[in-house]
């Protein structure tokens, strides 16, 4: 594999440790990231090559390498020294994407990098068709008064598939009295992908543009649909001195069907499996919430997997990747809908856009792909209220 210095020596090595920090320096080369990493289920992946390069300023420039992390977190729980993997990755990347420049090995996201700067969603679909998923279902625009902002992210706002889960979520609303309106054309991308990938410029503009809006508008409390964007608002929006409440659907579900405001009132006789999306659990510790949900519905039998709750096995669409090609037979959502057949399960239920969308690709490549169903847990719990 080449290697070549991008820039000299302390450059880069400043780069890397602005994102990453200095604790790359105090990798073991144990390889312990490496047993856990889900690319070496599928394929080898040299995680401690990559972060030994990161020492002496060195980044595999022509290699696919860096673009491979998922950003899925199991690396980072089991390293000894407590590197922080991810955010080496993600420092490498950045210096490999200045000014939105993509290397040639991954021209889909030059295109996708291309539409998030120019219309703010990664499918260069109109600003103004952004809520067009709520027509006919009673969706108020936010105002002031409004006590929940609902940001459905890009997926579920463009995507015919997903688009089912945004309508989902507003039967789910309004049935439980649910103050809440949306922003529609005023929203832009949250940004998480997108930094992930190494944009960090078009990450902060789309940030501080989404921002204003929010603070234009009165927003205080925000509800998502995807751990991404409940990731980015959380965690990540606050370095820009702000701090929006931010919940995520899994949670408000829990909450509205505890206080009573969700009744429960039809059976759903069917085998559910749950899987736990990577910036949901591992990111952000949430994983009973959304199983409690499933538990309380009638008639529903919940089977676990293997790889569940902290070791759950990623869909491999995190870091950026949900917008780069992955080869045929490297798909960690084979594998995993392997897991939830398994377990006899006939729902594969989960609480993420990019899961939802990886998940059904793979259903497609089964021979009887009628053998499960994919399902956010909106839509299961839209059937029985």
């Amino acid at each position: 594999m080449e290697t070549v210095p991008l820039a000299p020596f302390k450059v880069v090595i400043d780069g890397i440790k602005e994102a990453g920090g200095e604790a790359f320096k105090f990798c073991y080369q144990c390889g312990k990231c490496e047993t856990v990493c889900p690319w070496n289920r599928v394929r080898k992946f040299f995680v401690r090559r990559i972060v030994n390069q990161a020492k002496f300023g060195v980044v595999p420039f022509e290699s696919e390498d860096i673009w491979l992390c998922a950003t899925c977190g199991r690396c980072p729980q089991r390293c000894p020294r407590g590197v922080e993997i991810i955010d080496v990755m993600r420092a490498m990347r950045r210096l490999l994407v200045p000014d939105g420049v993509v290397p040639a090995s991954i021209p889909n996201l030059r295109g996708i990098m291309t539409s998030f700067a120019s219309v703010g969603n990664p499918w260069g679909q109109e600003p103004k068709d952004r809520a067009n998923w709520a027509k006919d279902l009673g969706v108020k625009e936010f105002g002031e008064d409004t006590e929940l902002l609902y940001f459905p992210c890009c997926y579920p706002s463009y995507d015919p598939r997903l688009r089912k889960v945004a309508q989902a979520t507003v039967n789910i609303l309004n049935k439980a009295g649910v103050d809440f309106g949306i922003l529609g054309p005023k929203e832009n991308c949250c940004g998480e992908s997108i930094r992930k990938a190494g944009n960090e410029t078009l990450f902060k503009r789309l940030a501080r543009e989404n921002i204003k809006t929010f603070i234009e508008n009165g927003v205080k409390k925000i509800l998502v649909a995807s751990p991404h964007c409940y990731h980015t608002f959380k965690n990540e929006y606050p370095e820009f001195k702000v701090n929006f409440e931010v919940v995520h659907i899994s949670q408000y579900l829990f909450q509205l069907v505890n206080e009573g405001r969700l009744k429960l009132t039809k059976e759903y006789r069917k085998k559910v499996t749950y899987h736990d999306p990577c910036y949901l659990g591992r990111h952000n510790g949430i994983y009973d919430e959304p199983r409690e949900v499933l538990k309380k519905i009638p008639g529903l039998e919940l089977n676990e997997m293997a790889d569940a709750r902290e070791d759950s096995l990623c869909c491999g669409m995190g870091g950026g990747r949900i917008w780069m090609e992955t080869a045929k037979g490297e798909r960690f959502s084979d594998l995993r809908l392997e897991q939830a057949i398994g377990v006899g399960a006939e729902v594969l239920a989960t609480s993420c856009p990019y899961c939802i969308t990886q998940f059904e690709d793979s259903r497609l490549t089964l021979k009887d792909s009628e053998v499960i169903q994919i399902k956010d847990i909106t839509e299961i719990l839209q059937a029985v209220i």
